[in-house]
């Protein structure tokens, strides 16, 4: 493939500067280490503080300031844009030294799982989506398919090669792999049976909705299995909230396996559930999956008040996600010191405030009551900076600096 002379230039000059951030020592190194300790459940010098813009980017990074007119490119111009302003902010956000690639994979069916997954979308930007889901009527299981994920070496070396000569070898381009599906079946399920049905039919299909989850549950594990015959498993501890030590040992052949890898799922779909039947439809059918990793963090949006018990009850769980929902006095009664507590922030009370000030008051109160926890502090789903271009970098040094202050 052939790309232009400005986009070469604009791409490598931006990986130049990714590149000297993911060797910028001693700070890298610092965030590096501020990840594993919390994780191993060591005294990190303070509690790792990270955020992610999510729905903000398309307000922080504008079309007009990309520059690429290659679509390959412009993607991997947007990725690095990402990078360096995440260095501004200057959140614990680690950076490598490479340029991650994920393996490509042919599924078939191409669709997943035999139906196409639809949905209601609003014609006012930014507005909500509905689900449409095709399995509709409860005698349609049999429709659904397990897929079946194929390594494409050839696709992955084609894409490969045209990534290393984009670069022009400033940043080494790694192939890496992980799991196929998602493993938390909840979204899943959603997906295809519809929400508002799941939540009927625990009580009026209660046998149709044990079979769904079970199909979804030995597809994921299915996956697991086609993932590991490959052989290309990779670390994923290298990232926020899971930077952790290496997780497990590896086989005589040197590959690793899920054992090695951590999992992140969650329930949100299931956050109104009672506690009971949650646990029958949801958690008892992810534990097996669960059971294949070396690690576990679990929770995201839920309010997992009620339900502490059972994700405790997860073998491998390391990190418990107390969203802003959460009682956090429950989970630090419950966790005690046994478990790393990522503690959520709620992204409308960060964004919206005309002051920071109340911010930085909630930062300080949390982190005064999180002493002698090990925890992360976490700020997600953001949808809009709400007119604050800067309230990132607030949030970042008041985070930052309570952190230090209860260290």
């Amino acid at each position: 493939m052939t790309y232009s002379h400005q986009d070469l230039n604009r791409i490598r000059s931006l990986a130049e500067q990714v590149l000297a951030i993911a060797r910028d020592e001693p700070r890298m190194a610092s965030i590096k280490k501020r990840w594993a300790d919390v994780n191993a459940l060591r005294k990190p010098d303070r509690a790792p503080v990270w955020c992610r813009p999510v729905g903000c980017w398309k307000e922080i990074i504008t079309d007009n300031m990309l520059k690429c007119t290659d679509p390959g490119l412009r993607q991997i111009e947007y990725d690095f844009l990402q990078v360096l302003h995440k260095r501004t902010i200057d959140d614990d956000h680690p950076v490598e030294g490479y340029f991650a690639l994920n393996a490509v994979f042919d599924c078939q069916p191409k669709n997943i799982w035999g139906m196409d997954i639809r949905h209601h979308t609003s014609d006012t930007e930014g507005g909500a989506w509905a689900y449409d889901p095709p399995l509709r009527e409860i005698g349609n299981l049999a429709r659904l398919q397990v897929p079946v994920f194929t390594y494409n070496a050839e696709k992955t070396r084609t894409r490969q090669a045209q990534i290393e000569d984009a670069l022009g070898g400033v940043l080494p381009v790694r192939i890496v792999a992980g799991p196929l599906l998602h493993v938390n079946l909840v979204s899943d399920a959603a997906e295809l049976h519809g929400l508002e049905q799941i939540m009927i039919n625990m009580l009026d299909a209660p046998d149709f909705i044990h079979a769904l989850m079970a199909h979804l549950r030995d597809a994921v594990l299915s996956a697991l299995d086609q993932l590991e015959a490959t052989g290309l498993i990779t670390p994923n501890n290298t990232g926020p909230m899971t930077g952790s030590d290496p997780i497990g040992t590896t086989g005589a052949n040197g590959k690793l396996t899920c054992h090695n890898l951590w999992s992140m799922t969650d329930s949100q779909e299931f956050d109104q559930v009672s506690p009971a039947l949650w646990e029958e439809f949801c958690l008892n059918y992810q534990k097996p999956i669960l059971a294949r990793f070396g690690l576990t963090a679990y929770g995201c949006c839920e309010n997992l008040t009620r339900k502490i018990d059972g994700v405790l009850s997860i073998p491998n769980l390391r990190i418990f996600t107390c969203s802003a929902w959460t009682n956090l006095a429950a989970v630090q009664e419950k966790l005690g010191r046994k478990y790393c507590i990522m503690w959520r922030q709620k992204a409308s009370d960060v964004v919206f405030p005309a002051d920071a000030k109340e911010i930085r008051k909630n930062l300080i109160n949390g982190v005064k009551q999180l002493q002698g926890h090990y925890y992360q502090i976490v700020l997600r789903e953001l949808e809009t900076l709400a007119g604050h271009p800067n309230r990132l970098h607030e949030w970042t040094k008041y985070a930052k600096e309570a952190a230090e202050i209860y260290a």
